[in-house]
């Protein structure tokens, strides 16, 4: 019996280290940022490489500095993916994609992980940074989704900022738009974080696909199609063609994966985008984080622009599998 006790306090003793290396390992916050799957060229010249890096890196820092100063994930989110919406190399906000008929029509949503409270908004052609949208239609209204005239009356009434449609041109994505459907883009841009309060965000802004029609609206602004985030599971955020991800709810089924198989956001993610989606002729790619700090980045493209940074100060920008840029320490 005394036997059996001491390797019982031996266990315990064991399990109580395990657990507190366990929380030194953890990092105090997670950053993971993405701008788009797709089609893109292995040769690309390194100017143009160095330039989507520089840009993806601005974002990363600045949600960085957020959740290093204490920040909600939620502000971290919504300030990182405000930087990639002023960004015209990103298919969002000021970069965005043209419709058939040569307008521009923004989808966005965001997620807090520690309420499950959501906000998008689909189909906005006059609001700067659709994704400050999203959040104030989560925190100032009863609803989730609001669309078209109704979601700019309410970006005006919360004083939000409002630009004329010229804002939105740019020549290379006017170009895009005149070769139509030849060379068509599913482009989006997406945020998840997890901040030092343990809190998960995600949140996701597109101008959707170049030369869409009859309103067409995708994935971004579906809650657990193109976004999710909650604390038990995991923070997601979606990017390619969007009725592939709403068809198999992308980002919730990897919350729940996560939750209920307990499958590790690698696992879960991998499942989903090189498994399931890949056999029913669905591209593009998702970034995750779970409770824990873990990340994902998978996508069945030829390459996505990507990048996370951890409190331990290990970060990294990728375009294809090889980092662009990265810090001193060994990425994982």
């Amino acid at each position: 019996m005394c036997v059996l006790r001491r390797f019982s306090l031996l266990s315990v003793a064991v399990l109580c280290l395990l657990t507190s290396c366990a929380e030194r390992q953890k990092p105090k916050y997670v950053l993971v940022i993405h701008g788009g799957a797709g089609a893109m060229n292995a040769s690309m010249p390194d100017s143009l490489r160095k330039v989507y890096a520089e840009g993806l890196l601005q974002a990363l820092r600045t949600g960085e500095t957020v959740l290093k100063e204490g920040g909600t994930s939620m502000d971290a989110v919504e300030k990182t993916i405000r930087i990639l919406e002023d960004n015209p190399l990103f298919n969002a906000g000021k970069g965005a994609v043209y419709t058939h008929e040569g307008t521009v029509s923004l989808d966005a949503s965001i997620m807090d992980g520690s309420t499950l409270r959501a906000g998008a908004v689909a189909g906005v052609a006059d609001v700067k940074n659709p994704i400050s949208l999203a959040r104030e239609v989560m925190t100032s209204s009863e609803h989730v989704l609001l669309s078209g005239s109704g979601a700019s009356e309410f970006a005006r009434e919360r004083g939000l900022e409002i630009v004329d449609s010229s804002y939105f041109f740019t020549i290379n994505r006017w170009k895009d738009h005149l070769k139509g459907l030849q060379n068509e883009k599913h482009g989006t841009v997406g945020c998840v974080a997890l901040d030092i309060h343990g809190n998960l965000a995600a949140g996701t802004s597109t101008g959707g696909m170049t030369n869409k029609r009859w309103g067409r609206i995708g994935d971004t602004p579906l809650i657990g199609a193109g976004t999710y985030a909650n604390n038990k599971s995991a923070g997601i955020s979606c990017t390619g063609h969007g009725e592939y991800f709403i068809r198999y709810v992308v980002a919730h089924e990897v919350s729940n994966m996560v939750e209920y198989k307990g499958w590790t956001v690698k696992q879960a993610g991998n499942f989903i985008i090189n498994e399931q989606l890949r056999q029913a002729g669905g591209t593009g790619g998702l970034i995750a984080i779970d409770r824990n700090g873990n990340i994902a980045m998978p996508y069945n493209t030829t390459g996505m622009f990507r990048a996370f940074s951890k409190s331990n100060g290990e970060w990294a920008v990728y375009i294809f599998t090889q980092p662009e840029i990265k810090s001193d320490k060994p990425v994982n």
